[in-house]
């Protein structure tokens, strides 16, 4: 693996589960999402993970003949926690350093299903986004129905008044296919 050039293209950030412990429907959209990415001309940029749907995700782009880009901080690389089939490893000094980095590596977001951890970088990037930090598309890929206790939690923050409804965080889609698509087109209009 090989430290990645500040010059080189972006690509699209996945943000997804580490478990593999989990349905096989899953794992196959975390494949078939890296694949798309890697078909697309872009790297994938994950969080660099060997197991779960980022290790799923890797396969997928680097099976396609895609570059997978994963981003780790210290402490993980340390325990050996990155995938080897990676084109490219960026080790950060911690998980906030990480997530910036992510962002910084992307011209959009999608998030597949995950945990807390997964959780956790879509509410900071639907943050990134509502201040206008981050000015990419964030798709949530909802496979299966697997968002809808969340989606159904915005729509109470929103009646609620705890959440804008100016401005869309993050766009739904059932597919990774869609998801990457409204990546490019977003790409293609600037």
């Amino acid at each position: 693996m090989q430290n990645m050039k500040q010059d080189e293209a972006k690509g699209i950030v996945v943000y997804c589960a580490s478990s593999s412990h989990i349905d096989e429907i899953y794992k196959e959209t975390a494949r078939e999402t890296g694949r798309l990415i890697a078909e697309a001309g872009l790297p994938l940029v994950n969080g660099a993970g060997d197991t779960g749907l980022m290790g799923e995700c890797i396969s997928g782009a680097v099976g396609a003949g895609g570059d997978a880009v994963g981003v780790i901080p210290q402490f993980m690389a340390d325990r050996g926690w990155e995938s080897k089939k990676l084109t490219r490893c960026i080790v950060t000094p911690d998980m906030h350093s990480r997530k910036s980095t992510m962002a910084s590596l992307s011209i959009g977001a999608i998030a597949l299903a995950g945990g807390i951890g997964t959780l956790d970088e879509l509410a900071e990037i639907m943050t990134w986004n509502q201040l206008r930090l981050y000015n990419h598309p964030v798709v949530i890929v909802n496979t299966a129905g697997y968002y809808n206790p969340l989606l159904e939690m915005f729509n109470q923050m929103k009646r609620q008044g705890f959440m804008r409804d100016d401005r869309n965080l993050a766009a739904v889609v059932d597919t990774p296919r869609e998801a990457v698509d409204l990546i490019l087109s977003a790409a293609r209009a600037r």
